[in-house]
């Protein structure tokens, strides 16, 4: 492998895990190359700014991009390592969609060469790092690809997926320990050595199909869990009894740790990727099916419940506390809080007003709504119910006195000494 100042690194896909993985090399020293289909990202990142919000992610791409060790581009170069690291979502029924992976590995096999080492990082189905290099040996019958002739390749193909938490990536993708996968043990040791370029953690190598089925059991192991948290909540609710009380004293037993509930589960991982597992054995799948089906259930209980709150106030204008699938983020994707939000305000119009303290205009699925983006003090002046969707910093600071006059439906239990208003008449207590 080349030293770290003559190692040219293709990255492809500048999203919220590639820009973060991107810049990170680039510190290392090597010549790193950002591949995006967005000229505007193209154009952001190579004035050494930044399109996501991430902590101190700005002035890290800000100091490489001015030291010349990272560029964006909409064109793929010649590389001698290229990471693929574009979305995986999933299409009708759930089904996976590797069509960006498949087409990043036909733009990387334009310029490929002998000694190249191709990496997937993208969340992925078993078996998608095999297609990669089934791909790679058809578009290049002039190489010779791992798993695809006899005798040693001239490439190699690994998985290493990102296990990373948002607002901590930086962080993360250095500490945490990885795990590598090849599609034969040469192509493991060739991406563990550059991985241990950057990478403090350990890093474990094994199977690609191994390292791809880790990657989705890490999410589908958590969404099992968080379901169970939300469906224990709706239990509560329906028995008029404090959920966030209950988890806490039974997580006072020393074999117990129940994990928080919320309005459902979000981000392009744990929302996602259980899915995934799901397609490739459904009859072997129940209970992680099960799980998916609660947690996006508990989006329309937040949904009735927030509804029953509003209908106590007649008129009366509402503010929906975030819209990020987690706190103090911006990223929206597949977020429950922005599904909830979304729903009220195509329902009441201008009595919604949504505070994010991380966007700067609200999304899409709020066009033609008359929801309005405002401020937290505002909210506060103004709006007689809270609705809070996420746990951001910013909501846990307002103390009670700010807010005890509220009518408040506290999805994330963030505010455990708020009072409880008095109850319309026939009305269920509303537990957070």
């Amino acid at each position: 492998m080349l030293s770290d100042a003559a190692l040219k690194v293709t990255v492809l896909g500048l999203g919220y895990i590639g820009l973060p993985t991107a810049a990170v090399i680039a510190r290392s020293g090597a010549q790193v190359l950002g591949i995006d289909v967005n000229a505007e990202v193209v154009e952001t990142v190579n004035s050494g700014k930044v399109h996501i919000e991430e902590i101190d992610l700005d002035g890290l791409v800000s100091g490489v991009v001015a030291r010349g060790n990272l560029r964006a581009s909409l064109q793929i170069e010649p590389a001698d390592v290229f990471v693929i690291a574009v979305p995986t979502p999933f299409g009708e029924n759930h089904a996976p969609d590797v069509g960006y992976v498949l087409k990043a590995a036909t733009s990387i096999a334009t310029v490929l060469k002998a000694g190249d080492v191709v990496v997937l990082e993208s969340t992925s189905p078993v078996g998608t790092t095999e297609e990669v290099a089934a791909l790679l040996a058809k578009l290049r019958p002039d190489l010779k690809v791992p798993g695809h002739c006899t005798g040693s390749a001239d490439i190699a193909v690994a998985y290493c997926p990102e296990r990373v938490l948002p607002g901590r990536i930086l962080v993360e993708l250095i500490d945490n320990d990885r795990v590598i996968g090849g599609v034969t043990p040469r192509c493991a040791r060739k991406a563990l050595q550059f991985y241990r370029r950057f990478v403090r953690g350990a890093c474990v190598t094994t199977t690609a199909r191994a390292a791809e089925m880790t990657k989705l059991t890490e999410n589908a192991f958590r969404d099992v869990n968080i379901a169970f948290a939300n469906e224990l909540s709706i239990v509560a609710d329906a028995m008029g009894i404090d959920v966030w009380e209950v988890i806490r004293l039974a997580n006072r037993h020393p074999r117990v740790n129940i994990l928080s509930p919320g309005p459902g589960v979000g981000g392009h991982c744990i929302a996602v990727d259980p899915w995934f597992l799901v397609h490739s054995a459904p009859e072997a799948t129940p209970l992680i099916r099960t799980a998916r089906e609660v947690n996006d259930g508990k989006v329309e209980h937040a949904i009735a419940t927030a509804e029953a709150m509003i209908a106590q106030a007649p008129g009366a204008p509402v503010a929906c506390l975030g819209l990020a699938f987690k706190a103090n983020i911006d990223d929206f994707r597949e977020s429950p809080a922005l599904k909830v939000a979304a729903t009220l305000a195509r329902r009441h119009g201008e009595r919604i007003r949504i505070v994010e303290p991380y966007a700067a205009a609200l999304p899409p699925a709020f066009e033609g709504t008359g929801a309005r983006l405002t401020d937290i003090d505002t909210a506060l002046e103004s709006c007689p119910v809270l609705i809070v969707l996420v746990d951001h910093d910013v909501f846990k600071s307002i103390p009670l006195e700010e807010r005890a006059d509220k009518r408040v439906y506290d999805t994330r239990g963030i505010w455990p000494d708020q009072p409880e208003p008095a109850p319309a008449a026939g009305a269920l207590r509303l537990a957070g």
